[in-house]
């Protein structure tokens, strides 16, 4: 007997523009972004102006005093339709959110509004210091103090949303100390490169690439915090939380799939252990608790709680697992057509591995749940 299939019972409440810009131009791009490499600059500048990088973004910066909740859900939107540039929606969205909790008032003000309206566009060079946080791996960067700021050596092996123009957001360890900064580079920078070298299953349109620091200068202004582990515990829960988003969208994507293969192989997917109707069920529960842990993230205070960073970590977690899930069911419900490449199924396949390997990955949010268990966060 077939399941009944029902829609979800939680819309996804975001700009109405970007909804429609999403379905009638990023569609359109998504083969040659998976396939092709194609990186979706227009686009990009395109969400910017419709507001969906500015939702976290205090006016007076040029955004739109929102919430983390409104700029999951423009990550949730953008990736249900394609997780390379979801990704680099929220590379840009978590750039503002650390500019936004900075210390450093000439990068709210000369650098902000720029990236929160799109006219800049910036990546987030935090993938190593956060694994370097949770022990994980040794720190790229390494940072020394000179006259007016200081001089940056190493180098990040992977970073995305980058290109000619872009901003970086990045961490060193300082030199003859036990302390870290974070800072802000620009690719402009002299002593900064950008190196292709290395090509990926998936996620090729989102100009990833090899940063290499040769003695570069950051200038004082250009410091988010120094000395920064207040800073990343504070920003942490926000980082962590918009990237359900990817996993939010791409499993309502997965979804559509099923539906769809069911109109031709309903008959016998009936068999298939996963169904709509229990990864819908899932969904919603998913989304529901993200969204309400959205709502408290701005509040400061609730960042540094210890279960409320569990909590955090947790959704992550479960959008990571509910993304591989979704993705294997999809590629099931199709049949040897997801078997195709190039296929939907297939690619969402793959766009699943990322969402379950990307900073933190599985593993990792698993090891942060273990930590913070035997380890309070807060004292």
């Amino acid at each position: 007997m077939l399941t009944t299939e029902k829609p979800l019972s939680k819309k996804i409440n975001t700009i109405p523009d970007l909804q429609t810009a999403t379905k009638q131009k990023l569609a359109l791009q998504v083969q040659d972004i998976d396939l092709k490499g194609k990186y979706p600059q227009e686009f990009m500048e395109e969400i910017g102006r419709l507001g969906g990088f500015a939702q976290t973004v205090p006016q007076e910066y040029g955004g739109m005093a929102g919430s983390v909740r409104t700029a999951l859900q423009v990550i949730e939107t953008v990736s249900e339709t394609c997780l390379s540039t979801g990704f680099i929606t929220w590379c840009q969205i978590a750039t503002a959110w650390y500019i936004q909790n900075g210390e450093s008032e000439y990068l709210k003000q000369e650098v902000l509004p720029d990236i929160a309206t799109g006219k800049a566009l910036a990546g987030t060079g935090l993938s190593n210091p956060m694994k370097h946080f949770a022990g994980i791996e040794k720190i790229a960067l390494t940072a020394t103090k000179t006259d007016g700021g200081y001089l940056v050596k190493g180098m990040l092996p992977w970073v995305s949303n980058l290109g000619k123009g872009h901003y970086l957001a990045i961490a060193a360890k300082i030199a003859n100390s036990d302390e870290y900064l974070m800072a802000v580079v620009k690719e402009d920078f002299p002593g900064l490169t950008f190196k292709l070298n290395a090509h990926f299953i998936g996620l090729e349109g989102t100009n990833t690439f090899s940063c290499i620091f040769r003695d570069v200068f950051i200038p004082e202004e250009w410091i988010l915090a120094d000395p920064c582990e207040a800073y990343v515990n504070t920003i942490k829960p926000g980082f962590i939380l918009t990237q359900v988003g990817m996993g939010l969208g791409l499993v309502k994507s997965c979804l559509d799939l099923m539906s769809r293969a069911n109109q031709r192989l309903g008959h016998v997917n009936c068999f298939l252990e996963d169904q709509n109707e229990n990864i819908i069920n899932d969904l919603d529960i998913a989304r529901l608790k993200a969204y309400d842990l959205a709502e408290e993230i701005i509040n400061q205070q609730s960042n540094l709680d210890s279960e409320f960073l569990a909590a955090v970590i947790q959704s992550r977690l479960t959008a990571s697992e509910l993304s591989l899930r979704a993705s294997q069911a999809a590629m099931l419900h199709a049949g040897a057509r997801a078997y195709l490449k190039g296929s939907p199924p297939e690619r969402k396949l793959r766009e699943a591995y990322f969402v379950a390997i990307v900073t933190p990955a599985i593993k990792q949010l698993k090891k942060m749940l273990w930590v913070l268990s035997e380890k309070p966060f807060s004292k």
